[in-house]
């Protein structure tokens, strides 16, 4: 696929987008969910070499590659490896799935109701290295906690900062401020988020488009301008918590929105499931999540 058709494609396709980009944090979580122990591997190396193995084994399910995945968010050490012996970007082209790229290098620690993602000077380096592999864009977390003004409004002006950066380097940013589902005022914050967002949109240069990755909203619809509008490429849903029956019930309220789902996505994937089984599974998976996406 051309850049072009990957826009395309991202821009109208009918389906969701995977989220394969579990990192070092969050990695032996992800292979405990999988049915694999700590005790399994006795090195970073080895533990990431098990989570490739996984995710080499989903990208290469046959319903992975069936239409209905749009795009796959990946790790850099996964970006850099490879699946069904070509490097990973190709192989999902080869499969018609768009290939992105986690950017961030993590959280700050939490000031005014928020966690900011922590510097990252080499970020042109990496989405030009990126680009050069075939990957089409990236995706960046920060994380709200309360309805602050403050936290609200320095959260969403650093995505669209490093954003800019991104789409310097011709790649296409996904933008996550993701809300805490679990605050207490996480309808008040929304608003706040929403239109902090809609002031960074009128200050993008004309001729560009982002992506944007939200929690889903509190209040149904709260983001129906955003799916419409022409600097926004696509708005797509994390799972924020979410079992994938629960995820795909909200996702189905917000029309325009198609998900984006990690753990909605794996959760009931097993290594000793026998390829059959697994691809069963994940077949599953991927028409509940399809279906709320296109609903």
């Amino acid at each position: 696929m051309t850049f072009e058709e990957m826009t395309a494609r991202i821009a109208t396709g009918q389906g969701f987008i995977a989220a394969l980009d579990q990192s070092g944090g969050s990695t032996p979580k992800a292979l405990r969910g999988y049915g694999i122990e700590e005790g399994a591997w006795s090195s970073e190396d080895e533990m990431f070499a098990l989570i490739h193995e996984m995710r080499q084994r989903i990208i290469e399910a046959p319903c992975f590659g069936n239409g209905k995945v749009l795009g796959a968010i990946l790790f850099e050490k996964t970006m850099e490896g490879t699946s069904g012996g070509k490097s990973v970007p190709t192989r999902l082209k080869e499969r018609g799935i768009v290939p992105f790229l986690k950017v961030d290098k993590g959280l700050e620690d939490e000031r005014d109701g928020a966690q900011l993602m922590k510097p990252n000077p080499n970020l042109e380096d990496m989405c030009r290295r990126a680009k050069d592999l075939g990957v089409f864009g990236t995706k960046m977390r920060s994380v709200l906690k309360s309805a602050n003004p403050a936290g609200i409004k320095e959260n969403v002006r650093q995505q669209f900062a490093e954003g800019a950066r991104i789409l310097s380097t011709g790649l296409v940013p996904i933008l996550e401020p993701e809300y805490d589902i679990t605050a207490d005022d996480r309808a008040e914050g929304e608003a706040i988020m929403l239109q902090a967002i809609e002031e960074g949109l009128d200050a993008l240069p004309e001729g560009q488009q982002i992506m944007l990755k939200l929690s889903i909203p509190k209040t149904a619809g709260l983001y129906s301008g955003l799916t419409n509008h022409p600097k926004v490429l696509r708005v797509v849903a994390l799972s924020g918590g979410y079992s994938t029956d629960e995820a795909c019930s909200e996702l189905a309220k917000n029309p325009g929105m198609i998900a984006s789902f990690s753990r909605g996505l794996l959760q009931d994937l097993r290594h000793e499931q026998s390829d059959t089984e697994f691809d069963e599974t994940l077949s599953g998976a991927i028409d509940q999540i399809h279906a709320a996406s296109v609903t």
